[in-house]
């Protein structure tokens, strides 16, 4: 994937409709929105406590896009000052799916080309959007291929209504997004696996896209375990 990221916006609930606003005129039309609470209190105290319920907005953006709404949040969210909010962006390696892509990148001139990689990296972010409720369908699906977990999110989307143009189906506003932690080397089989047994043709209608992780904690037993099944000699032949 080429210059292609995953933006992150967390900002006070009630100021969410204005960055929406102002990201869908910058041709960012597509966004999966879940709600948050606040738990900085240093520097400006009491108004950070007055507005501890935030939103978490996820959208993808092109390098150019992402510039132009940098330059738009600054001159006119006044995104800088404080208590105001964050942007920031995560490369993203790969999306499942022509039409997919399509759908989430319109109107970005967004050309296709390799995939990214990122050296010294071992494992990948899976992020899956589905519809609401059929989590277990996609965990399914990647448990299959190899997965051993995942965490799920509630959001909502944006942009939903055109899916049609670009998938042919009508997609639901209410989300799951799950979040899955996979080894790079078995990245694709676990999002073919999703997009066969969990995509847009079942009841989940789910997207798949990988980041690259660049360090991990917490995973040191699977590592071993994946090591030790790795240099076990096959079965022999019957």
């Amino acid at each position: 994937m080429s210059e292609l990221y995953m933006l992150t916006t967390i900002t006070d609930r009630k100021q969410l409709p204005r960055f929406v606003a102002l990201y869908q005129i910058q041709s960012i039309t597509t966004s999966l929105v879940a709600l948050g609470h606040g738990t900085y209190t240093g520097g400006t105290g009491d108004y950070l406590l007055n507005h501890s319920e935030k939103a978490v907005c996820f959208s993808v953006v092109t390098g150019p896009i992402w510039q132009k709404a940098k330059r738009v949040l600054r001159s006119t969210l006044h995104i800088d000052a404080p208590g105001v909010g964050v942007a920031f962006i995560v490369p993203m390696s790969s999306i499942g799916g022509r039409r997919e892509l399509a759908f989430l990148t319109e109107g970005q001139n967004f050309q296709r080309g390799e995939e990214s990689t990122m050296q010294g990296t071992n494992r990948e972010l899976l992020i899956i959007i589905s519809n609401q409720g059929y989590n277990d369908l996609v965990m399914d699906a990647a448990r299959a291929a190899g997965a051993h977990g995942g965490t799920l999110i509630h959001a909502r989307g944006t942009g939903m209504e055109r899916a049609e143009k670009f998938l042919g189906i009508s997609l639901a506003s209410e989300k799951d997004m799950t979040f899955i932690v996979s080894l790079t080397k078995e990245k694709d089989k676990i999002m073919q696996s999703i997009m066969l047994k969990a995509g847009m043709n079942s009841p989940a209608k789910s997207i798949v896209f990988s980041l690259p992780v660049a360090d991990t904690a917490g995973l040191r037993l699977l590592d071993e375990e994946e090591e030790e099944a790795a240099a076990k000699p096959p079965d022999p032949a019957p």
